[in-house]
């Protein structure tokens, strides 16, 4: 194991003598939660599922979210040399929220996407990604997630049953310990990528530099994307706006952003707003732009591709905490993410050494950062985290400044 600041990250035992657990306790384990003790069996049942063929590829476990798979994907690049196979050997196992644009953001890769939602509660469903994956027999999988749950990627991990396994060292909380102790104790080997709070983007390069023996120099995101045309057609320069996000504590007050809409609008740029379909009424706050006609209300309308499609042409993209922020600094566009303090660092901001001269994220800074969203301080689930709603009109609008010149250029597009 080694320190947070370590370059280099050697490959470790799994566990130490005194720690590893007996053999017996791997049979009837303590601690773990009932949905382990429901889930036993079928994934035993795959465990001991025979199969036939020789076990050949690596197989990669990111049971994660959209902006999660952003800050692997560039590492990813490096896997092929580091375990010394072809790309096309090298399958992912994902999840199905980005299934949609995995057939062109890992080209040359087998992708194999899940309902992870689906396999974390229907037993059947589960029992059949089980026998899936036991079924690639992979030579090497690899599990390279801090933040991960147990009963998700590292059971998926385990049912592989490769002849080498190797899992980074998780974010493990008192009660998720014997669950992690379960599965840790029986990979071939583990990578400490250092303590938490640490960035996503260089755990992932001391993981590669741990497997490959070097150093390896951790590089920003970056997504090679189609060059489609967005659906807003031709016109002037436009803004995105994306005031949603799966937790209603990391969204800006989308009064903040009805104001930054009319700002642009009134400097010439067209504004498109994205999200969800069940975010559509944003608390009626763009009523007063629904008649401007370089104003678009795309809520509820884009698939992911589609949405895509409208970062990578975009003049300027402001987010929320949330997936689209890392697909929008990963295609290069000029990008604003308004960032909280729940685990500040380790997804955003990006560290300097990988952030790009596109992207900027403002916050403001409270003594009451990392709580891992566990606010105490807010007074209802649907408010916002005051860490976010304490970020200013006037923050983010000069951050915007710095990427996004007064007005838009004469000839359209970016």
């Amino acid at each position: 194991m080694t320190e947070q600041g370590s370059t280099h990250t050697a490959v470790s035992a799994v566990l130490p003598p005194a720690t590893r657990p007996s053999a017996f306790w791997r049979i009837m384990p303590s601690g773990m939660r009932k949905r382990w003790w429901l889930f036993r069996l079928f994934d035993l049942l795959a465990y001991y599922w025979p199969v036939a063929k020789a076990p050949a590829g690596v197989l990669v476990v990111r049971m994660d979210g959209i902006g999660d798979m952003v800050l692997f994907r560039r590492a990813l690049h490096y896997y092929a040399e580091v375990f010394g196979v072809e790309k096309s050997a090298i399958t992912v196992l994902g999840c199905e929220s980005w299934s949609a644009i995995s057939e062109v953001l890992f080209e040359g890769y087998r992708v194999v996407t899940i309902n992870e939602h689906a396999y974390a509660r229907r037993p059947f469903y589960r029992l059949a990604v089980n026998l899936r994956v036991r079924r690639m027999a992979p030579a090497v999988c690899v599990n390279d997630s801090y933040f991960r749950r147990a009963l998700m990627a590292d059971s998926l991990t385990w049912v592989a049953r490769a002849p080498q396994t190797v899992a980074s060292v998780p974010y493990i909380s008192e009660r998720t310990r014997p669950e992690f102790t379960y599965y840790m104790s029986q990979v071939s080997d583990t990578v400490d990528t250092g303590h938490y709070p640490t960035h996503e983007i260089i755990r992932h390069f001391r993981f590669l530099s741990a497997i490959a023996g070097r150093d390896m120099a951790p590089e920003p995101p970056r997504l090679h994307w189609r060059d489609d045309e967005p659906m807003l057609g031709a016109g002037a320069p436009y803004v995105v706006l994306n005031p949603g996000s799966n937790e209603f504590g990391r969204r800006w007050p989308v009064t903040g952003y009805a104001d930054l809409a009319a700002s642009f609008l009134g400097r010439g740029y067209r504004v498109a707003v994205v999200g969800k379909a069940e975010e559509q009424d944003w608390e009626r706050a763009f009523d007063a732009m629904a008649g401007d006609p370089g104003f678009f209300d795309l809520t509820g309308r884009t698939k992911v591709p589609q949405l895509l499609d409208l970062l990578n042409h975009a003049a300027l993209v402001v987010t929320n905490d949330t997936g689209p922020a890392h697909l929008s600094i990963g295609l290069g566009t000029a990008t604003v993410v308004i960032v909280g303090g729940g685990h500040f660092g380790c997804f955003v901001p990006y560290p300097p050494e990988v952030a790009p001269d596109t992207a900027r994220f403002v916050y403001h800074r409270m003594e009451c950062y990392h709580c891992f969203w566990n606010c105490y301080k807010r007074t209802g689930k649907s408010d916002p985290f005051p860490c976010v709603a304490a970020v200013t009109t006037v923050q983010v609008t000069a951050a915007c400044a710095e990427l996004l010149p007064e007005k838009p250029a004469p000839a359209a597009g970016r």
